[in-house]
């Protein structure tokens, strides 16, 4: 079984006191803190392997090479692709996302042309698309939510059509933690003959993704939402896409052949790959993934289901409590009565514990639910139940604060 007090032991930060008492950090859908070995494999690397990559015939160059070519493969293997040139480094989920919407207009779409979201994205997974609909005039059609706040299958199977020529929709929801059906969303919309992205910064940490199995054509995550590094991201691609869509930006890797009259674009990874990528970050990200491979993504999934389960029961004690949707992920977000959650928020910060408050990044979910935001706390596996405790006494103190 995952013994969280002892993983707790290798991320320093975690020892702190805030405000005069022990850190509880309930922030970890924003991003997760650091394992002293992925802080080592950063400051190793600079101390010991440093130089860009690639393009060196010295010994420090090719070492670092076969390092960054060797995160490449973790990822791979992580996330269970077929071939190691379908993982594209980026800067995180966002740049994923942007990376393919910029890469597939130029390619698939048409004015006219419709793209598929769902009521519950990230602004990271809308933005870029209606940028596309300002830029090319394409049409978004957003899927709707049951009054459990779960996706309504019913109406998603219905907004497809002759124009439909992607879905773009998230694993887990940031706000309500929720599992989406992936695997059916995504048979609907093979059934359909229409690609599909998904958002897996919210799922990766937690449970095990096999992109093969799953069959999606386009999986992003984050690396600072899994024990590495920020500035560190991935986009998965089917070959058959990435081969097809032209280059996000343009320079240096991303090369074959640079004339003045007609440059040639370097194979599959590095064709999306411009400029100096961060190796080192790379390297880290895949030593925050060995970490989470010693520990089982199983036992993970256990662990944090177990504590958010348990959570949710607890917060249920507190009178005026309300949970949105039915969280089975590992973020639960709500409000107590008429407490808004910027206050919840500062006060339960000044008794050391760590929390998020506001749209988080899905403004048009909040409106949709009609409040001014929520109150979020969100786990990892260096949570434990006392945390939990503390969280809702912290709730209980403030709430009668406001009594």
């Amino acid at each position: 079984m995952l013994d969280p007090y002892k993983i707790r032991k290798e991320f320093p930060i975690l020892e702190q006191l805030v405000h005069g008492k022990q850190l509880v950090y309930l922030d970890n859908a924003a991003t997760t803190q650091k394992p002293k070995c992925v802080i080592e494999t950063i400051s190793d690397a600079y101390c010991t392997i440093n130089s860009n990559v690639h393009r060196g015939i010295h010994h420090l160059s090719q070492v670092a090479t076969e390092r960054f070519e060797e995160a490449r493969e973790k990822v791979r293997s992580f996330i269970n692709a077929q071939n190691r040139h379908e993982i594209i480094f980026t800067r995180g989920t966002t740049e994923s996302i942007n990376l393919v919407a910029t890469s597939f207009d130029n390619t698939f779409l048409n004015e006219g042309d419709e793209i598929i979201i769902s009521t519950m994205e990230h602004h990271s997974n809308i933005v870029p698309w209606q940028m596309l609909q300002e830029r090319l005039g394409v049409v978004l059609r957003v899927i709707p939510l049951n009054s459990d706040l779960s996706l309504n299958i019913d109406a998603y199977k219905a907004l497809f059509n002759e124009k439909t020529r992607l879905v773009s929709i998230t694993h887990v929801s940031n706000v309500l933690g929720i599992t989406n059906p992936i695997k059916e969303c995504i048979d609907i919309a093979h059934s359909n003959n229409v690609p599909i992205l998904i958002d897996g910064a919210q799922s990766t940490p937690h449970i095990a993704v096999d992109v093969q199995e799953l069959d999606a054509d386009f999986f992003v995550f984050s690396g600072h939402k899994l024990y590495a590094p920020t500035g560190i991201g991935v986009l998965y691609g089917k070959e058959q896409f990435l081969n097809a869509m032209q280059p996000y930006h343009g320079g240096g890797e991303m090369i074959q052949t640079v004339r003045f009259e007609k440059t040639t674009y370097n194979e599959l990874p590095y064709k999306f790959e411009a400029g100096t990528p961060d190796y080192i970050g790379a390297i880290a990200l895949g030593r925050a993934i060995d970490f989470i491979n010693e520990i089982g993504l199983t036992e993970i999934a256990k662990h944090e289901q177990a504590l958010t389960k348990y959570t949710v029961e607890r917060l249920k004690e507190i009178p005026g409590m309300r949970i949105f949707g039915s969280p089975n992920g590992a973020a639960i977000s709500f409000l107590v009565g008429n407490i808004h959650p910027a206050d919840m928020g500062t006060l339960l910060d000044h008794l050391g514990i760590a929390i998020r408050t506001g749209h988080h990044c899905a403004q048009p979910l909040i409106d949709y639910l009609n409040i001014p935001g929520t109150v979020r706390a969100s786990f990892a596996i260096y949570n434990t139940t006392e945390e939990a405790d503390i969280l809702v006494e912290g709730i209980k103190r403030v709430s009668r604060m406001f009594e």
